[in-house]
């Protein structure tokens, strides 16, 4: 795939996801074949976006979330600023096909991790982590039927990213707390609750957290300091409602909220 090719790729996703659109797919010609050709398109969004970008996340880091869009391994994307809500936020989902929400461990980087020839260990990346943050994601994608287009077309897709509201610091000890095991609850309006836990991010949201940092670095990208990650749900993808408050309690680390419009 050209560098044109991919920069008119990204346009196209670019202007549908601004326009609140969809489309059935890539034409063929910009449809990429590989991962390498995906994540190409998915850099194009940064200029299109102000270089705007303010972190990463990852998609299909549990089995459930993989069945959501039909991928078979996790895929990472790019979080942009004017995306990210706070705590307690309203939004609308007036456009959103996805319409789901997913409580995930996010984690904010103190040190640069640039890219480099020898993988990242799990140990390598937190000690770069300078805080953990709780996060609600609502996911979407810019194709009408996403599960068909392909898990490639998904990474040119930005891996599905849309809004994320993000938490403050979390102010407990998190790294005294094994986060396999952490067991996270989520209540949406009347309806709930809902039960996960940590090991349903790869079997650890650090682990997830090393991965993206290995795949970013096999592109030849870093996080950069001040970046942040978030690491995929915890449990399987919420079902959410227009007037829906999506509270989810992370026990001794907190509680996050978004409201649906």
């Amino acid at each position: 795939m050209s560098t044109t090719e991919a920069t008119a790729a990204a346009k196209l996703i670019w202007d549908l996801w601004q326009a609140g659109a969809v489309g059935a797919d890539l034409p063929a010609a910009l449809k990429p074949t590989t991962r390498r050709e995906g994540y190409a398109i998915q850099a194009g969004l940064d200029a299109l976006s102000d270089n705007s970008r303010v972190g990463w996340k990852i998609a299909a880091t549990s089995s459930a979330g993989q069945e959501h869009i039909g991928v078979d391994g996790p895929i990472a994307g790019r979080i942009f600023g004017s995306r990210v809500l706070a705590d307690g936020a309203v939004t609308s989902i007036q456009s959103n096909r996805m319409r789901v929400a997913e409580p995930e461990f996010a984690f904010r980087f103190g040190q640069p991790l640039p890219p480099r020839s020898s993988a990242y260990s799990v140990d390598d990346v937190l000690r770069a982590v300078s805080a953990l943050h709780l996060a609600i994601e609502l996911p979407d994608s810019r194709f009408s039927d996403f599960v068909a287009v392909g898990g490639v077309t998904l990474i040119a897709d930005n891996a599905c990213a849309h809004e994320l509201v993000l938490g403050r610091e979390v102010a407990a000890d998190w790294r005294a707390i094994d986060l396999s095991s952490h067991r996270v609850t989520a209540v949406m309006g009347p309806r709930g609750p809902r039960e996960g836990v940590g090991s349903n991010v790869l079997g650890d949201p650090r682990v997830a957290l090393a991965w993206i940092v290995n795949e970013l670095s096999g592109l030849g990208l870093g996080v950069r300091t001040g970046e942040f990650v978030t690491t995929g749900t915890c449990m399987v993808p919420i079902a959410i409602e227009e007037g829906d408050e999506v509270h989810a309690d992370f026990g001794a680390l907190g509680t996050i909220s978004v409201r649906i419009a």
